[in-house]
């Protein structure tokens, strides 16, 4: 997760100081689950989308199978659902 920080704000130029104090006060497992259980998008998704950069979001993070596990279907379903929302070219298209 704090390489996904890492990435944008070097790859992107997208400095995410929310999502990096998210990690700081819950660690990288319940920042992701909170983001995920989120109703909408949030903000440094938005801002990563708006870069064209939407594989450095969580939601992209989570769909790898190295991690798919560690989430309920339910997650990872919104995850896809939000990337697809947006034109996310998956991995496997």
């Amino acid at each position: 997760m704090l390489s996904l920080y890492e990435r944008a704000k070097s790859e992107a130029g997208y400095t995410a100081s929310s999502f990096l104090g998210m990690l700081s006060d819950l660690g990288p497992m319940e920042t992701a689950r909170k983001l995920l259980d989120a109703p909408a998008v949030s903000d440094g998704f938005a801002n990563l989308r708006e870069r064209g950069r939407l594989d450095l979001t969580v939601e992209a993070l989570v769909l790898r199978s190295e991690y798919a596990p560690l989430f309920s279907a339910e997650q990872m379903e919104r995850a896809h659902a939000r990337l697809a929302q947006f034109g996310y070219r998956f991995p496997d298209d």
